[in-house]
């Protein structure tokens, strides 16, 4: 499997990315600890919420050894709040050539979302063999991912939406998978309720369905 940056080797190693809402960041470091403690080292959080920034900042001045992204990001000028913030990797839903381009200007990773060939060839010509697909179940999932693979065998894929622990297991199991990404270990609601064991109790659960046979 081939990837457009050495940096996506955490998302390798562990083929699971938590999709991150969060809207208090005082709840930042006791996030990063229960993801830490399931067996996480990766978060993307997305720009759903105004203190994005500031959450992505408080987990990688807090937790150094944290691989912290930005996730939802729409436009270049995101991608410089994302990148002062401290943001290891840019991940956005859909494929905007400026958006990939500002992330190569600052150096910094980017997985646009791509789920037609025709996005994907767009994503090839601007040197991007990483990209996010998304919504996966409402664009046919794990057999749409297959089907792409077919044609663009340098293409690595990270499936977001619609994702769960009863079809992790399909996409994780297609080599053209870098990793999944998912909401479910670190729910909004489970977030704002602050129920950290809950967290890391989901993410360790999410490891192990990955990693047994």
């Amino acid at each position: 499997m081939k990837t457009n940056d050495s940096m996506y080797s955490a998302l390798i190693d562990k083929k699971l990315v938590p999709v991150i809402k969060i809207s208090d960041p005082d709840s930042s470091e006791q996030l990063a600890d229960a993801l830490i403690t399931g067996g996480l080292s990766v978060a993307e959080v997305t720009f759903r919420t105004d203190c994005a920034a500031e959450v992505i900042s408080r987990m990688k001045n807090s937790r150094p050894g944290m691989f912290v992204g930005a996730g939802t990001v729409l436009s270049a000028s995101q991608v410089d709040e994302a990148v002062a913030a401290g943001a290891d990797f840019i991940v956005s839903p859909g494929f905007d050539a400026d958006v990939v381009r500002r992330c190569q200007q600052v150096g910094v990773p980017v997985a646009p979302g791509c789920v037609t060939p025709s996005e994907i060839m767009a994503a090839l010509s601007l040197g991007i063999t990483t990209v996010k697909f998304f919504p996966a179940s409402a664009f046919g999932g794990a057999a749409t991912i297959k089907a792409l693979s077919a044609p663009f065998a340098d293409v690595s894929f990270i499936p977001t939406g619609g994702i769960d622990m009863h079809n992790l297991r399909e996409y994780t199991s297609l080599p053209c998978v870098l990793a999944v990404g998912g909401s479910f270990m670190a729910t909004e609601k489970l977030i704002a309720s602050k129920v950290w064991g809950e967290i890391a109790a989901r993410t360790r659960s999410a490891l192990s369905a990955v990693f047994t046979p």
